[in-house]
């Protein structure tokens, strides 16, 4: 059923033993070609099938190699090498075209599996592409044109969405090592009506595509190592999408990031960042980590932490723009901020959490090198003292900032509008809605405000209107200056961040109750003065500020006994009579 079992069985049975003359091979064959003799046992006949070759020359069949072999060394003493059949050359590959967001590419056989083939393309990223896109389309709206790599290209159907929708914008260059992918790479440029650079010399004089006489649908394609692209050449949007983590790559990816750049990675060992694994986990991220109910964010704050490490080592500081963890994948993208003040302010949001193992409340320890003597009267709940033994653990150390900016993602929404990204829009606006930690959801599709545009991530970002106003680029020190001011008003408005993690309902249902709905309770949440959102990370789970026991506590106000008949949603009560029969009894 698979082409590589098909390609191992031919090269461990039918090639080791096969007869190769003048560039044809003669294998073996166990075909009812030739029928043995037969066996005479207890007065029984039995006649089996045996394997045998067919000259090419003459379509004898011959049982043995040997004698196989000395057949057509027969026929080239007499002279005789001409074939009596016609053979057909072999045919190619049969490939098969898939088309996602009006672009064509060319996929070889079991495509969607990595190990077994070099063009790797999974449908189920479709989602992971479009958010991607729609972050680079962003960023182009800043500054044009800016220079983006799709370090593990593929079949290269992300770079070709980039050079097709966005064209002048953007210069792409698509990188793979893999020398048939590569290939692949350049036939799907031409299928596209792409014009294609190839360049796979590992220079440090390298040449880009000039401004001059290059086309705007034109595509450069390297054959390099991810690490040795990133070290030599400088970008502004750097894509990582590696089989598996992508630690391996971080560091490279941040020497050269131009500042004010993008870097977005996806993660694909999910069975390592979602506690499947958890030694993998420590080896690949230096994390301690175990199965919560919150383990999708976990695994989105292990991933920042070592990519704020990575930039830290660089002497670069992040912002986080985008954290998504779904079910095949965990995206992260990250704006780069050069200078060792950003770093240090990244590094110190990287922090340990403490978790409670009874009921799963959670808070990340305070800031300090100092040694508590009860690290459990940090958490909210009381297990420790009510509980015997060790209730918490400390997981981390795990990314404590934001893992959202309002700003970028409305500006993603207003771009997945633009260019028809249907099946991207709801997940923007759900995590547009779980930034803000708020039910509401009134969304424009109108270009964002010049102020969202101006100021984002602590700095000031530049928009072709503020262009227009002053041609003359303000000094280095005046940059400093605003970075300054804008660091400084973020920090004052730390407290509009949404909070860290969420509780998922069903976790924390009452035996015997009926929940209220999902969306009410939402509500009733926020009518007793807690932030509270949807989290794109559960479909059941709520982000809130409020803690645990206050959480159960409004839970358990709105839940129903699941034998009250009548009444299905809202609190019980009850009538005189029946509590007075109650009594009675």
């Amino acid at each position: 059923c698979y082409g590589h079992k098909l390609h191992r069985h031919l090269q461990n049975l039918h090639w080791k033993i096969s007869v190769e003359f003048e560039g044809y091979r003669m294998c073996i064959c166990h075909l009812p070609c030739r029928i043995a003799k037969p066996n005479f046992v207890a007065d029984q006949t039995f006649s089996k099938m045996g394997a045998h070759y067919h000259c090419i020359i003459c379509s004898a069949t011959i049982t043995r190699r040997t004698d196989m072999i000395g057949h057509i060394n027969r026929h080239v003493n007499k002279g005789e090498t001409e074939s009596r059949f016609i053979t057909a050359p072999a045919p190619k590959s049969s490939c098969e075209v898939l088309k996602e967001a009006d672009t064509d590419v060319q996929v070889l056989p079991n495509y969607f599996t990595p190990q077994k083939t070099d063009s790797y393309f999974n449908p189920k990223m479709k989602l992971n592409r479009q958010l991607i896109f729609c972050a680079l389309a962003v960023l182009a709206e800043e500054r044009k044109p800016i220079e983006c790599l799709d370090a593990f290209g593929a079949t290269g159907i992300m770079g070709l969405q980039w050079a097709k929708h966005l064209r002048s914008s953007v210069k792409v260059t698509i990188n793979d090592c893999n020398e048939n992918s590569v290939t692949m790479i350049q036939e799907n440029c031409h299928l596209n009506k792409m014009k294609v650079k190839v360049n796979t010399k590992k220079e440090d004089n390298y040449e880009g595509i000039g401004d001059g006489e290059e086309n705007a649908d034109t595509i450069e394609v390297t054959k390099m190592d991810a690490n040795v692209i990133m070290h030599l050449r400088s970008f502004d949007f750097i894509h990582l999408d590696p089989f598996g983590t992508s630690v391996n790559y971080l560091d490279s990816a941040f020497r050269n990031v131009r500042n004010l750049g993008i870097v977005s990675l996806t993660s694909t060992d999910i069975s390592s960042l979602y506690a499947k694994a958890q030694h993998v986990a420590l080896r690949h991220y230096g994390c301690n980590i175990v199965r919560t109910e919150y383990y999708k964010e976990l695994a989105a704050r292990t991933v920042i932490a070592a990519v704020a490490r990575s930039a830290a080592r660089c002497n670069k500081g992040i912002e986080v723009l985008l954290a998504v963890a779904l079910e095949h994948f965990v995206l992260v993208v990250v704006r780069v901020l050069r200078g060792p003040s950003p770093a240090d302010d990244s590094v110190k949001k990287i922090r340990y959490l403490i978790h409670c193992q009874w009921c799963e409340e959670r808070i990340f320890q305070k800031e300090g090198n100092m040694v508590e003597e009860n690290p459990y009267q940090q958490l909210p709940c009381d297990c420790h003292g009510s509980m015997p033994g060790r209730t918490a653990v400390v997981l981390g150390p795990l990314w404590s900032g934001a893992l959202f900016n309002t700003g970028f993602l409305r500006r993603m929404l207003f771009e997945a509008v633009q260019y028809g990204l249907d099946e991207v829009q709801p997940l923007l606006k759900t995590v547009v809605c779980e930034a803000e930690c708020t039910t509401s959801k009134n969304f424009s599709i109108h270009s964002p405000s010049d102020e969202n545009k101006q100021e984002e991530c602590g700095v000031y970002i530049k928009t072709p209107d503020m262009l227009a106003e002053s041609d003359v680029v303000p000094g280095k020190r005046k940059n400093n200056e605003m970075m300054r001011n804008a660091t400084k008003r973020q920090k004052t408005d730390n407290s509009a961040e949404h909070p860290a993690f969420y509780y998922n309902i069903h976790r924390h249902s009452i035996k015997g109750m009926n929940m209220p709905k999902l969306n009410k309770f939402l509500n009733y949440l926020s009518e007793a003065g807690y932030r509270v959102s949807r989290t794109h990370f559960d479909p059941m789970g709520v982000r809130t500020n409020a803690p645990l026991a206050q959480f159960k506590t409004v839970l358990m106000k709105h839940s129903t006994p699941t034998y009250a008949g009548g009444q299905t949603e809202g609190p019980l009560h009850l009538t005189e009579d029946v509590q007075n029969s109650r009594t009675w009894h």
